[in-house]
């Protein structure tokens, strides 16, 4: 049994979601969990920096394993060594993937509210952005509207940035959806800039499916990033993982990141090669204390903030809080700073279609969760 109750001293530990607000202030933004990371993981960095010498790493044959093992594993995903490229984050990735297959007189598409990075990336690389928003169904569902995606895509759209498990929504996409979307894309000969980064935190009755993973020739027209980092709560050690299997794309992202965009740390290494052969027993409890503070939370605001409306993620430790019936609160998230001392996410930074929403990161030990809402419980009751 691992320990996912005791709340981590992480101020003054160079931690951005710690050290930016008051003492005072909750931190329930940044995405990264407040778990201490499998002891495996810390084994491997141990000795490690036990020896002592720290020049410049090899991306070696185990972490390569490592990552095909998972995908085959994991989600029944045939790739090979040779469809990998290594990198120091899925955001460098990311944007690599604009700055090589879009630029000035072209654009990129994405559906909204999205991951905030994501609506910098076609900027970055001198392209134009366009965003089509997600629907809404009966359920609360966040749904991708096929005939409205479509009709959005223009000649000059050569990219689509998909997030899947979805940030912030929590959407796990189903085949279906997948598949139409993928349609969509080879009819208009898009490249699919696929972030999956967290995969590995789809909960029960939700499995992800890697849209690279549909079709021979989807494949040929997707690049996937993942990372260990979210899973595993690595994140500060910067690994992150490129699945090309088309050659020639690889090729030209090979030729695109030279002398700008480096490599993975030894450290970073390391620590991924560890949580991919050796974290999957903490990863499979951490899954069952995410899915308990999940219903927790849903619980929680339902029946005592009935003013904020949520819809259960089906993965990632990220909720989207629906703010907009809260009387006279414009902006949730300095309503909640400054009222009930939590740090959320504004909803506005994830698009316009966020505005009047927060986002609440619930990976994190159950007391810390619960003071959290109470706190924010306690500020919406005096607006009644």
């Amino acid at each position: 049994m691992y320990d996912f109750t005791t709340v981590p001293e992480r101020r003054n530990t160079e931690s951005v979601k710690w050290g930016v607000y008051p003492k005072d202030v909750l931190p329930m933004w940044v995405a990264d969990m407040d778990f201490v990371s499998p002891a495996p993981v810390i084994a491997a960095l141990r000795e490690r920096v036990d020896h002592g010498v720290f020049g410049y790493p090899m991306v070696t044959k185990e972490m390569k394993e490592a990552v095909v093992d998972r995908m085959q594993e994991r989600y029944q995903w045939k790739i090979d060594p040779e469809d990998l490229l290594f990198v120091p984050g899925v955001v460098p990735g990311f944007n690599l993937v604009c700055q090589t297959f879009a630029g000035p007189g072209s654009s990129v598409i994405m559906h909204t509210p999205i991951y905030p990075p994501f609506l910098e990336a076609p900027l970055n690389a001198g392209a134009e952005r366009i965003t089509v928003d997600l629907d809404t169904a009966a359920d609360g569902r966040a749904m991708v509207n096929e005939a409205t995606f479509a009709a959005a895509i223009r000649p000059d759209t050569k990219v689509f940035m998909l997030c899947n498990p979805h940030n912030p929504v929590g959407r796990v996409y189903e085949r279906v959806e997948l598949e139409r979307m993928a349609e969509i894309c080879l009819r208009h000969d898009l490249i699919i800039s696929s972030d999956e980064i967290h995969s590995d935190l789809a909960f029960s009755g939700h499995p992800h499916l890697p849209i690279a993973s549909l079709d021979p020739e989807i494949a040929r027209h997707t690049i996937t990033l993942i990372a260990p980092s979210k899973t595993f709560n690595i994140a500060g050690l910067e690994c992150s993982v490129i699945i090309c299997p088309d050659r020639e794309t690889r090729k030209r992202l090979e030729a695109a990141r030279r002398g700008l965009l480096g490599g993975v740390n030894v450290l970073g290494l390391i620590a991924g090669t560890a949580a991919y052969r050796e974290g999957d027993a903490w990863l499979k409890e951490l899954l069952l204390v995410l899915e308990g503070n999940r219903d927790f939370l849903v619980d929680f605001i339902q029946k005592r903030m009935p003013e904020i409306h949520i819809t259960a993620p089906e993965g990632t430790y990220l909720a989207w809080l629906d703010c907009r019936n809260l009387p006279g609160v414009d902006d949730p998230s300095p309503f909640f700073l400054e009222r009930a001392k939590v740090a959320l996410n504004e909803g506005s930074d994830f698009g316009t279609a966020g505005k009047g929403f927060v986002r609440l990161n619930f990976g994190c030990p159950r007391s810390m969760l619960e003071e959290a809402l109470q706190r924010m419980e306690s500020a919406v009751a005096a607006l009644r």
